[in-house]
């Protein structure tokens, strides 16, 4: 269905209505969701659009999109839910496993035929033609495709596994997935393991004298129940089950005493689940070793820049990209859901770890590797304030559609409200421009102003004056009527977009008793700075004294104040060393100027 472009007709936002009857559709059509998931899926108060949608054949769909990502579609008032949805709540549907091969051809159009399902060894699902069913790739649980059954269960056996299957109406990798951010599969284990593997395992239970397991299923209790956990939860909390068995054959060989065996075993794991361990390993041993109850609250990134970094084990390296997690985000997500520490946004978009269960039995438990002494371990805390390991964050500009453009941009599909990129808004200029033949004939550099140029682009006094603009003219007046947005991505973390033009870090010089000056550094923390580490690398540089208090009209942000002009140092430290563009930095013409030399 969707193996070819389509067009977008409309673009809504949903209202409060409108909102409560898809919910209530939708827990008609999925009866397994939960009320916590329904509100999840469909939320009160996070933007929610709905989009029209004609297919390549015509067919009108109906799409909405959650987060930027289509979550479900609607065909002659059937609801499906889309691959995005499905890695959420990979159980929402029975599915039916091929091979990885195939995926190219599904998402080309082609249907599942029976030859290419693979048959576990407790049996198919149990479905009647027409069930709506989830396809899967072998070896991972997370689906890949949304198709209708063409036969019940007992006709595809009767048949020999042979005809067609299943009707697949969306896949991974197709037009609809390119219409949200595009992500991968996330990596889910089966949660029915191979028999040959679980005899293998039961033969080793006899070497040790154990007596071995009487069925190839796994125990309920070795796998994470994802079906209670939230969205923003399971799709990073879904992966421990993945992680758990690889660990756990990884252990067994040691209690035998055998190196070797364990070698081999943790040889065996894929590489996205060495990174996650390597993860684990170094977040329980910087809140074992390094972060104090002191030092809370914590910036997230510092916690990762600077504490699980030095912690990371030498010639290997902490990726985020390369685990299961994909966000730093959504790796402490995982760990609030266990109760081991609590994150917080004291500032927007900004988030920080405010508490920690140091007596938590996983903290208690864990041993610091081999060579990591106790004597480095002190001298790396005395030494995390000078080596900060910072990534400043990516800031781009966005544009948001203003009541008075509407007219100009509805063409398009976009509403009051709609938040476009720099390069999106002059696509849409252009492609305005060009459908409704707005070129000047003899000059093309030059546009055509009609009746909605006019009215959305030129003040009272120049409509009767200007009847052609410049394209880079045309742009730049677009620009500047649209809403100022920009959105910011920390390093590990979730792009975040807020209204308004970011502000700078403010570097100002303030007179105090006996004519005394001192520097004031505020908005640190929009740029995912810790004003106290600023502050104690600042100190020890110019061996002044700088003290941290909350900045005046504002709720949840502080002020850095050092003794002395302090602008050269402090100039040097966010454009060199933290590599901050001098865009976003106010203040710097204010350092003292610096006497001629005799």
């Amino acid at each position: 269905m969707f193996a070819r472009a389509f067009r977008v007709r409309a673009n809504t936002n949903i209202k409060g209505s409108d909102r409560r009857k898809l919910r209530s559709e939708v827990a008609a059509a999925f009866p397994s969701l939960s009320t916590e998931q329904l509100a999840e899926l469909v939320p009160n108060k996070e933007e929610l659009n709905v989009i029209k949608i004609h297919s390549h054949k015509g067919e009108a769909i109906t799409v909405y999109m959650n987060h930027r990502n289509p979550i479900l579609f609607e065909v002659e008032k059937v609801l499906y839910p889309t691959v995005y949805t499905l890695w959420v709540y990979p159980d929402l549907l029975p599915a039916f496993a091929t091979w990885p091969p195939v995926l190219q051809k599904l998402a080309g159009g082609a249907d599942l035929m029976l030859p290419g399902v693979v048959v576990p060894p407790s049996g198919l699902p149990r479905v009647q033609r027409g069930t709506l069913c989830a396809v899967t790739l072998l070896g991972n649980r997370a689906p890949v495709a949304v198709g209708v059954a063409t036969m019940s269960t007992e006709e595809m056996l009767a048949a020999g596994m042979k005809g067609k299957g299943f009707a697949v109406l969306h896949t991974h990798l197709d037009h609809l997935w390119e219409y949200g951010d595009k992500s991968s599969p996330p990596t889910l284990a089966p949660l029915v393991t191979d028999c040959a593997a679980k005899e293998r395992a039961g033969d080793e239970e006899e070497l040790q004298g154990k007596e071995p397991g009487s069925s190839c299923c796994p125990e309920p209790e070795q796998h994470l129940d994802i079906r209670g956990l939230s969205l923003k939860d399971r799709d990073t909390c879904a992966e421990l089950g993945k992680e758990e068995l690889p660990e756990n054959r990884a252990a067994e060989p040691a209690e035998d005493g055998s190196t070797e065996e364990q070698q081999e075993a943790e040889d065996s794991r894929t590489p996205q689940e060495q990174m996650d361990a390597l993860f684990n390993q170094c977040f329980f041993h910087a809140l074992k070793c390094k972060v104090k109850k002191a030092d809370l609250p914590l910036l997230t990134s510092t916690f990762l820049g600077s504490h699980m970094v030095s912690c990371c084990p030498a010639g290997k390296q902490l990726d985020i990209k390369k685990s299961s997690y994909k966000k730093f985000s959504k790796f402490l997500q995982c760990m609030q859901h266990q109760r081991i520490l609590q994150v917080k946004e004291l500032s927007k978009g900004v988030e920080s770890i405010v508490d920690v269960d140091w007596k938590h039995p996983d903290i208690k438990a864990f041993a610091v590797p081999e060579g990591f002494s106790s004597a480095s371990a002190a001298q790396d805390s005395t030494s995390e304030d000078r080596e900060q390991v910072y990534h400043a964050p990516e800031i781009i500009p966005l544009y948001g559609v203003s009541t008075k453009m509407i007219p100009l941009f509805q063409e398009s599909g976009h509403r009051k409200g709609s938040v476009l990129s720099s390069s999106e808004v002059r696509n849409i200029i252009i492609n305005y421009v060009k459908s409704n033949e707005l070129v000047d004939e003899t000059n093309k550099n030059f546009v055509k102003v009609n009746a909605i140029l006019c009215d959305c682009l030129l003040d009272k006094s120049e409509q009767d004056e200007i009847s052609h603009l410049k394209w880079d003219e045309l742009l730049s007046r677009c620009l500047e009527r649209l809403q100022p947005f920009h959105q910011v991505t920390f390093s590990g973390q979730e792009p975040v977009v807020r209204k308004g033009n970011i502000d700078p870090i403010d570097i100002s010089i303030a007179q105090r008793s006996s004519n005394k000056k001192v520097t004031i550094i505020k908005n640190l923390e929009l740029y995912g700075l810790d004003p106290q580490c600023v502050a104690n690398t600042l100190q020890q540089k110019v061996q002044a004294s700088a003290t941290i208090s909350p900045a005046p009209g504002t709720k949840d942000r502080v002020q850095v104040q050092i003794q002395g002009n302090q602008i050269h140092h402090l100039a040097k430290m966010l454009l060199e060393e933290y590599q901050l563009p001098r865009k976003y930095i106010q203040g710097l013409e204010k350092a003292p100027k610096l006497g001629r030399k005799k």
